[in-house]
């Protein structure tokens, strides 16, 4: 009998309101805990997307979020570009095609939704990103100085010093044919 294949057992989605504290991770994302809640307002007031990974036997393994509109518009502006962040797939899960899917997801929705650019920040220090987003079309257009902060789950200020290079790709309607 034939072994089903990993994506076989997955259900790419886009979350729901019980899924927040799945993003957790099991404690190790527990400090995005406010800003997860954030976001899914964003999600609610159609300003954002959380796509997931779901086991079909249940639990989260991965995530990718959207930004559909900001105030920062060279990264969405609510039109014609949206931005990619948050992106991650549980270590044990990686390098078996789940990351290209959950992308081809996003980007098919982004389409459906008549956006024409999709950008993203790569950190600088992560050559196996960069590598997969380029094998995907995305181009490095600039750089990013990486600054951003959040309230953590206790209430605290977190600064982050995270330099990266911007990405951006033309989203097409031949997308999947780009990722299978």
């Amino acid at each position: 009998m034939d072994r089903p294949n990993l994506i076989e057992l997955v259900q790419f989605r886009t979350a729901n309101e019980q899924d927040l504290g799945a993003l957790e991770w099991d404690g190790e994302y527990i400090h995005f805990r406010r800003l997860y809640r954030q976001i899914y307002q964003n999600v609610c007031a159609g300003k954002a997307l959380i796509w997931v990974a779901e086991m079909l036997e249940g639990g989260l393994i991965g995530q990718l979020f959207v930004q559909l509109s900001s105030n920062r518009t060279e990264l969405a502006d609510g039109e014609v570009r949206a931005y990619i962040y948050g992106f991650r797939i549980k270590p044990p899960f990686r390098r078996q095609g789940l990351g290209s899917r959950i992308l081809q997801a996003a980007e098919q929705d982004l389409i459906e939704r008549q956006y024409i650019y999709a950008t993203l920040n790569v950190g600088r220090d992560n050559p196996l990103a960069l590598r997969f987003y380029q094998r995907y079309g995305y181009q490095v257009v600039g750089t990013e100085p990486g600054r951003w902060s959040f309230v953590d789950h206790l209430g605290n200020q977190q600064e982050v010093l995270e330099p990266a290079w911007r990405m951006q790709k033309k989203l097409s309607a031949d997308v999947n044919n780009l990722l299978d």
